[in-house]
């Protein structure tokens, strides 16, 4: 807590932190970790995409690619994990669904050896539906951006 009584967050969350706030594992947890937040209005999730990734085996053979709808997911757990850690305190985990893409556009490839920067902004919330901007860079160029949408639902109620 600091001086004034509010609880401090930090603004880098590591992998094993991201895994208490998103339901994902191995092979579909598509950030590394999460290296600023502002409040939150926004996050920075890294991805490192190394050549062992599963879905390199296919896609594709002799020339690998990230898939695209990959980066959208990797952009979607970015914002999930930053509506997670801003919530109060909670018995049983809420869930983040995925409810909405819009606007989504692919730039260029990102192969192995590329390292993302998936930034996510908040556009609205209201009760439990969020709405972000999003983008996944690297180095610096964008690759892919889209709009996202996400809902949290008790997990008796995903039941």
């Amino acid at each position: 807590m600091n001086e004034s009584g509010e609880i401090q967050r930090p603004d880098r969350v590591e992998a094993a932190d991201i895994m208490k706030l998103l339901p994902h594992r191995y092979p579909f947890l598509l950030v590394d970790r999460i290296v600023d937040m502002d409040g939150d209005r926004s996050a920075t999730g890294i991805k490192n995409v190394t050549a062992n990734e599963p879905y390199f085996q296919g896609h594709f053979p002799g020339n690998p690619v990230m898939p695209g709808v990959l980066l959208i997911e990797g952009m979607a757990q970015t914002a999930g994990a930053l509506c997670m850690r801003f919530l109060d305190e909670f018995e049983e985990p809420p869930l983040v669904y995925f409810m909405a893409i819009d606007k989504a556009r692919f730039r260029r490839p990102v192969i192995p050896g590329d390292t993302v920067h998936y930034h996510v902004e908040k556009m609205r919330s209201r009760g439990k539906v969020w709405r972000f901007k999003a983008r996944a860079l690297v180095d610096g160029n964008l690759v892919a951006e889209a709009e996202v949408s996400a809902v949290i639902v008790d997990t008796i109620e995903a039941e």
